[in-house]
């Protein structure tokens, strides 16, 4: 009996789901290549309220659309481009960045309003082997690299210029013996 009743739960198990999404159907479907231009288009509708639709040009540009519903009944709906400037999608669902603090974009307004000092500053790094315009202001020093603080004496920034010592015979320059 109790083999019975372990067979007949395995049975009522394994049966499909009532789910919707279980007994979806494809209501639409487009799929068209065009081999002169190679762009494309497909598109693509089921009874459940899922949908996708995209045109482009292989490897140029696309653009689409999609939608479904999500097991708590919410209607999720994204739109996007992909082109030169990548991949960028829309959609209420999506998460925001915040917002940029007003300290940056005073900064930024300045720099907007002020480029032939930044372009100055710039070349004047140059010219003293600074690298590319960190910091502020014009240091006359060259720049310092940091470490994390040292959590033992073996991880010791590296005095500047790092002298090579030969860990398994390379000579590298920032091969250091521990």
């Amino acid at each position: 009996v109790a083999v019975v009743l372990l067979c007949l739960y395995a049975v009522l198990e394994a049966r499909p789901s009532d789910s919707p999404d279980a007994h979806a159907e494809i209501r639409s479907f487009v799929n068209e290549l065009k081999q002169d231009d190679g762009s494309y288009n497909y598109q693509f509708e089921t009874s459940n309220g899922i949908a996708q639709q995209e045109q482009g040009v292989g490897g140029y540009y696309a653009s689409g659309s999609s939608q479904y519903y999500t097991p708590e009944g919410q209607l999720i709906q994204l739109t996007y481009t992909a082109d030169e400037n990548g991949f960028q999608p829309q959609g209420e669902h999506l998460p925001t960045p915040h917002p940029i603090p007003e300290a940056i974009l005073k900064s930024l307004e300045w720099n907007r309003n002020h480029p032939e000092e930044a372009e100055e500053e710039y070349a004047h790094g140059q010219e003293h082997g600074h690298g590319h315009g960190h910091g502020h202001g014009h240091a006359q020093e060259p720049a310092k690299q940091y470490l994390q603080p040292a959590v033992n004496a073996l991880l010791a920034p590296a005095p500047a210029p790092a002298v090579a010592v030969a860990v398994g015979g390379s000579g590298l320059p920032y091969d250091r013996k521990l």
